[in-house]
């Protein structure tokens, strides 16, 4: 078994920048991420996305942890969620909805395919 360690969450350089790929909407929304994916089905990492509206794609499960700025995730037929610094979420596979980022937010984040 190997250990995966991010060290620094808050001021880690991330790697990879690109917009989101389902905008809804100006501004659109810059991802940017520092991820490893282990050969046991989990991809874990560090990611950021500056404001803006979109639809969520992945169908991983994912455990997430908001470590800086705020925004909101409304799954389909469901209600809206509000999401600060410090706040944890787990979302099922197949957790489709929009995400609406109001202050630029990073998370640590653990996909489980």
């Amino acid at each position: 078994m190997s250990i995966t360690q991010f060290k620094q969450t808050v001021t880690l350089k991330l790697d990879e920048s690109s917009p989101v790929a389902v905008p809804l909407g100006t501004p659109v929304a810059v991802a940017s991420t520092t991820s490893v994916e282990r050969d046991d089905g989990v991809e874990t990492g560090v990611w950021e996305c500056t404001p803006g509206r979109w639809r969520r794609q992945i169908v991983a499960r994912e455990f997430c942890h908001f470590i800086q700025g705020r925004g909101t995730f409304t799954p389909d037929g469901g209600e809206t969620l509000h999401l600060e610094a410090g706040d944890a979420l787990m979302l099922p596979a197949n957790s489709l909805g929009i995400w609406d980022i109001q202050e630029t937010v990073r998370k640590t984040y653990v996909l489980i395919f």
